[in-house]
């Protein structure tokens, strides 16, 4: 279970294809204190830390997760937002996120206002329903806001810290990112369909 605050922007410093496997190599500020078998967030995708080198760390991600993610867009050199997971007794400053991203989707515009950013997402009708106006959003791992929502479009503002403290400062118009809805909307819907 993560919040949406990030803790560092972490550097891919290696990419490696496995079968049907792909392992990353991550330098971060926090790899100190890791340890192997913890669950850290990369840009909203829960991954294990499967080993420690110095001040790298190496996780792997099967199939699905690449299917259903960025991951498999991402290169030697990309910066990734980093969260380790909540500690029971923590302050909870964003949201429950799980590290299950549901889709991935579009920036579609991307407009520098006076102090923020606005970013405008384009996802899959199908989630539709898990999007509500001023309702929790994570993308690529950072909690937010979302407005402006419609069947297939949502908009969130970035303030300044967001921008230099994550990798919202390299998405650009037709960058492809991770959400993922908010876990008590899937409830609600899921019963409601039983």
């Amino acid at each position: 279970m993560f919040t949406g605050i990030i803790e560092t922007v972490a550097t891919i410093a290696d990419v490696l294809h496995e079968g049907s496997n792909v392992h990353f190599t991550i330098e971060s500020s926090i790899t100190p204190e890791l340890k192997v078998d913890q669950s850290v967030s990369h840009n909203g995708v829960c991954l294990t830390v499967v080993a420690i080198t110095g001040n790298a760390y190496r996780v792997t991600a099967v199939a699905e997760t690449l299917a259903k993610t960025s991951l498999h867009t991402w290169r030697k050199g990309d910066k990734i937002n980093i969260e380790r997971a909540l500690k029971l007794g923590d302050r909870l400053d964003g949201h429950f996120v799980q590290g299950h991203v549901d889709c991935t989707a579009t920036c579609i515009e991307k407009q520098t206002l006076e102090g923020s950013w606005l970013y405008r997402f384009r996802f899959p009708k199908s989630f539709a329903a898990l999007v509500i106006e001023k309702g929790s959003i994570c993308i690529n791992g950072v909690s937010l806001t979302a407005f402006n929502v419609g069947k297939d479009e949502l908009t969130v503002t970035i303030i300044p810290y967001t921008y230099t403290h994550t990798n919202f400062d390299t998405i650009e118009q037709g960058c492809e990112v991770n959400m993922e809805f908010d876990v008590l909307g899937k409830y609600l819907l899921r019963k409601s369909e039983l």
